[in-house]
């Protein structure tokens, strides 16, 4: 068997060997012995908490009661509720009320996502919205898939034998949940929008359940039950004339309800007097009827929501309205109270009674973890507001509060998500007072996942309103975080934002910072051609400005992707380079780290005696630098290179270390990459027993990460060392696994590799005519390369070819 170069999937801003992974579905016909899945053990729970005071809709929760009983019937096709209506009616609150009841049919769990259908700014996509899924199903961020296609697969192989809620809010259209509907009936999907899902019903056989306005009896039931703790005795018909003037919309009725309850002394008269000239007055506001109207469908009820919309905001303390208008100029849907307190550039406590205010009056609706939301028509009233009563300064300045405090907060959360690969903020924009601290990885964590869609709509924000220093620097500040996290989406999009801002703005050390972002994003999602034209742009730019740490940055980069392309004297070059830059500039660490690249690139080339030499060295300076992978990785190496230089019982030691660094640090990823070099060291001390004992360790580590490269890895050493056995039925199921999982990485020189092996074995069994197909498979895809290995590997399969 081959070595094998692991330069699949790689992290480039460091060290060829820290991965990134990719999960897959759970792979048949293999006989490994493997843990459950991380996602098995996890029950997720994200239902919201239902709304107060539901009234009657008993026709429409018969239907959705109906859709229990319905799995068997259609066991292969997913179980579908389209609930639509128009903006207001209360389709959430429906789903929200049967969900709850219905919770225990479902010990599989619920999982939620607003796919923000009607926001400002633009639907979630599908793809987001299946990372996140895949999260909370117990998939390490890192993970998770970044084609949707294979998110798609491996959620539906996730949720395939459980019967779990899938609530989907607010829905844009057919296409946008289509892709996040698991494949059987065991689970249930809620879907509501404004929609007719037109698509979905006749496509997915979804169930649509319309939600009517409320009648008038439901709606003074409605208001009679919300009011009744505060008012008694009001006539029936000025109720009648109130719900009638909320044009049957619990929305409307719930913030006139609040309103009214807010003023118990007041006759209701009184208040049905004072919405009517408020209705009066906005027809004169809205003459135009095609400007900027938060809802869509009904006209009636769109004006009647906005007349008590407005009702109610002119009702808000003067501190309450404008938080609430600046409210209107957030980037996102959902915040938490520090960032609302960045627009009015106020502390949190002091902004935490005008919030209360707001959540009483059903303005803003709060949830758990501290966090708000807007109705998405309360959200377009409040953008509607701050344009008609701010000012444009008032408003640029608000704006540039908020996003200025995303910038400075992300740059908290990547000092301790990322203390290594941070990068160093500058002082071009004031932080605002206060923006957050963080004491550690998980509160970091914590944060960045709450607001991680708020972080790439603040870019993007940034962008549009010209603050173009503010959007490059916040993108180039995430990239810290996406990369260890497989954030692909968001990574990319920021990345984009921030090439365009920073020319926009003539900052040749933004685009730079940019074009490397975009650069790694798209070598972590393995789109080479692009990876290498945004490396070289940014290499450029640097040279052009006289960045000569940059130009080192960029030059690791373009090597790290020579050694992923096998040009191992292209890489050398680099990296010999890149480290003399390096120590040039006395960064000792990134010496080591260069040193560390070119040590790997020697492997691959049969320089054995001096990557070992090299590593030594290297390992000495992580030691005094105390960076516990760099330590570990070099062991690694070191390992490795003593292996191939004939030292098996050396090797063993060092790679021993390192599995011992992995545990101590519960690092399972370290664990399982390191536990296929003690494989190889047990195979080359003619010891295949325990070697594939360590090498099935490793692919089941590697399968519960869902790093499907190093599965595909530890796979080939397991058939291998059965090979070694003499177990060749086993050992050709492992290498077909093998070879399986490196067609769906495109590891083209593993996969010619692991062809290679599962020839040998097919021709041992005696399947000759297959054995002949997988070594033909190998020789054509080993033209690609022309180093000395894979030469010496095509010279052999050629001459097996030729001798069958």
């Amino acid at each position: 068997m081959d070595e094998g170069a692991e330069h699949v999937n790689r992290v480039e801003g460091e060290t060829a060997a820290h991965t990134v992974v990719q999960a897959r579905d759970v792979r048949g016909g293999l006989h490994l012995h493997q843990p459950d899945r991380v996602a098995s053990a996890i029950v997720p729970h994200q239902l919201r908490g239902g709304i107060g005071h539901f009234v009657n809709r008993s026709r429409e929760l018969a239907r959705l009661d109906a859709l229990l009983a319905d799995d068997a019937a259609r066991p292969r096709t997913s179980r579908v509720a389209a609930i639509i209506g128009t903006g207001g009616v209360g389709k959430t609150s429906l789903a929200l009320h049967w969900a709850h009841a219905a919770q225990g049919r479902f010990p599989g769990g619920e999982l939620y996502a607003n796919l923000c259908g009607y926001a400002a700014d633009s639907p979630a996509p599908p793809e987001q919205v299946l990372g996140h899924f895949l999260e909370d199903l117990g998939i390490p961020t890192a993970q998770v898939p970044a084609a949707r296609e294979r998110r798609e697969t491996l959620f539906r192989s996730l949720v395939a034998d459980r019967r779990m809620l899938v609530f989907l809010d607010n829905a844009a259209h057919s296409a946008q949940v289509r892709p996040l509907l698991p494949g059987t009936s065991a689970s249930l999907v809620l879907v509501t929008s404004r929609d007719d899902l037109t698509g979905l019903v006749t496509q997915s056989d979804a169930v649509r359940i319309r939600v009517p306005m409320f009648p008038a009896d439901d709606a003074v039931t409605l208001l009679r039950i919300t009011t009744a703790d505060e008012r008694t005795g009001d006539p029936g018909a000025d109720l009648r004339e109130l719900a009638r003037m909320c044009g049957g919309l619990p929305l409307a009725i719930r913030i006139a309800a609040e309103r009214a309850a807010g003023r118990p002394a007041i006759p209701l008269r009184e208040l049905i007097d004072e919405l009517r000239d408020e209705s009066a007055r906005w027809t004169v506001l809205t003459a135009d009827p095609g400007e900027g109207r938060p809802g869509e469908g009904n006209e009636e009820g769109t004006d009647a929501m906005r007349s008590v919309f407005e009702w109610s905001y002119r009702a808000l303390p003067e501190s309450a309205a404008r938080l609430f208008r600046l409210l209107g100029l957030h980037p996102g849907g959902e915040f938490g109270l520090p960032a609302a307190a960045s627009l009015v550039g106020r502390e949190p406590a002091s902004v935490q009674p005008q919030m209360e205010v707001l959540t009483r009056a059903h303005l803003l609706q709060q949830r758990p973890g501290g966090r708000y939301e807007f109705h998405e028509l309360v959200r377009a009233y409040a953008t509607e507001l701050v344009r008609r009563e701010e000012n444009e300064d008032d408003r640029t300045a608000a704006r540039r509060r908020c996003v200025a405090w995303y910038l400075h907060t992300a740059d908290a959360a990547q000092r301790a998500i990322s203390p290594y690969d941070r990068w160093p903020l500058d002082d071009h924009v004031p932080a605002p007072a206060p923006t957050l601290a963080f004491d550690d990885y998980e509160s970091a964590f914590r944060w960045y996942r709450a607001e991680s869609a708020n972080l790439v709509s603040a870019t993007r924000s940034a962008a549009d309103a010209g603050f173009f220093g503010i959007a490059w620097r916040l993108a180039v500040v995430l990239r810290a975080i996406y990369m260890h996290q497989n954030a692909f989406d968001e990574w990319r999009t920021t990345a984009r934002i921030a090439v365009d801002a920073a020319r926009a703005s003539g900052e040749e050390r933004g685009e730079s910072e940019a074009l490397e972002s975009l650069g790694k994003a798209a070598f972590q999602g393995l789109r080479l051609e692009e990876a290498e034209e945004c490396h070289r742009g940014a290499l450029a730019v640097r040279r052009r400005i006289g960045d000569t740490r940059g130009v080192a940055v960029s030059t690791n980069a373009l090597g790290l992707l020579a050694l992923r392309r096998r040009r191992f004297g292209a890489a050398e070059l680099r990296f010999t380079e890149a480290a003399q830059m390096f120590a040039a500039l006395g960064e000792r660490r990134w010496t080591a780290l260069m040193r560390t690249n070119l040590a790997e690139t020697l492997c691959e080339v049969g320089r054995a005696d001096e990557a070992r030499g090299l590593v030594e060295q290297v390992l000495a300076d992580f030691r005094e630098l105390d960076d516990h992978f760099g330590v570990g990785n070099a062991l690694w190496l070191l390992s490795r290179a003593r292996r191939e230089s004939g030292e098996t019982e050396a090797a063993g030691r060092a790679v021993a270390e390192a599995l011992a660094l992995a545990v101590t640090a519960d690092n399972q990823l370290w664990r399982g990459h390191w536990l296929a070099e003690a494989a190889r060291v047990q195979l080359a001390g003619g010891r295949p027993a325990d070697a594939l004992r360590l090498a099935r360790e490793s692919a089941a580590v590697q399968h519960r990460l869902g790093d499907t490269a190093r599965e595909a890895v530890a796979l080939d050493l397991a058939g291998v060392a059965c090979r070694a056995l003499g177990r060749l039925d086993e050992a050709a199921d492992l290498l077909r696994g093998a070879v399986a999982a490196n067609r769906e990485t495109d590891a083209r020189w593993q996969l010619a590799n692991a062809l290679v092996n599962l020839a040998d074995v097919l021709g041992r069994l005696g399947a000759g005519e297959s054995a002949r197909a997988a070594r033909e498979e190998a020789a054509h895809g080993l033209e690609q390369f022309d180093d000395p290995r894979a030469v010496a590997l095509a010279q052999r399969v050629a001459a097996q070819l030729g001798a069958s």
